[in-house]
């Protein structure tokens, strides 16, 4: 009970410092609608997809791709925090020391769900349209934020095994990028090259991507839940004792 409690009081530290740093929120929120907005209107006429309009077959990838880029804030911060010394004082304190990292990726998961919703609405704006039930669009931003969850988890990992924040925002990017961009969040990946589509097709973005995508447009989804379910709980197996063992060893 007093780890929950202490959980607890991390996800309240850590939002009382969103409040605080509220440009921190506009600029998680920015790069996705432009994304969103330069996809559809300057690519999205050279694109073809099989889906008549490509707003369709776009915003899924873009809520994935939301959350992933967003996973990233949790390495970012842990290392900022490590740098500033503020682990070394939550050590000094009667406190699990695991609320550290589940406050931390827990809270991050709940700025996904407010930026999930915002893209939902934007794509709302400009066409887009839950095609399948209401049950199938909660299961949809439900796969969409356990995620992107289980990919803070990888952050957190990163983030604690260098040792300043610039570098953890560096070593995100590094490994982020070939996994949205080698994917089916922009285009279909039938088009690309033999050993990338290899690639891409098992790729857990395109499974997850391809998910959300038959769940929100009321298509068929066969097996591609119960892969990225898969996906999501192997990344959650093999990161959450790396991130806690780097932690032990960082403090």
């Amino acid at each position: 009970m007093n780890t929950l409690s202490d959980i607890m009081m991390m996800i309240k530290r850590n939002l009382i410092r969103y409040t605080r740093l509220p440009q921190l929120i506009v600029f998680s929120t920015i790069q996705p609608v432009l994304f969103l907005l330069l996809f559809t209107y300057v690519f999205g006429g050279a694109i073809t997809t099989p889906i008549a309009e490509y707003i369709d077959f776009l915003l899924p990838g873009i809520l994935l791709q939301t959350v992933l880029f967003g996973s990233m804030q949790t390495g970012i911060a842990l290392s900022d925090d490590m740098s500033r010394g503020i682990i070394d004082r939550f050590r000094t304190l009667p406190m699990a020391r695991s609320a550290v990292l589940a406050g931390r990726t827990i809270t991050d998961s709940l700025r996904n769900m407010f930026v999930v919703l915002l893209m939902a609405g934007v794509g709302a704006l400009i066409g887009f349209r839950f095609q399948g039930s209401w049950l199938a669009a909660l299961a949809a931003f439900g796969i969409a934020l356990l995620f992107g969850f289980a990919f803070s988890w990888v952050s957190a990992t990163i983030g604690l095994s260098v040792k300043d924040t610039e570098t953890a925002q560096v070593a995100g990017f590094i490994w982020i990028f070939p996994l949205a961009f080698a994917s089916s969040i922009f285009v279909p990946i039938e088009t690309m090259p033999v050993a990338l589509e290899a690639f891409a097709r098992w790729s857990p973005v395109t499974v997850t991507v391809d998910a959300i995508r038959a769940l929100s447009l009321g298509q068929p989804v066969g097996d591609l839940l119960w892969y990225s379910l898969a996906w999501i709980l192997g990344i959650l197996i093999v990161f959450i004792p790396l991130a806690v063992w780097r932690y032990r060893r960082r403090v």
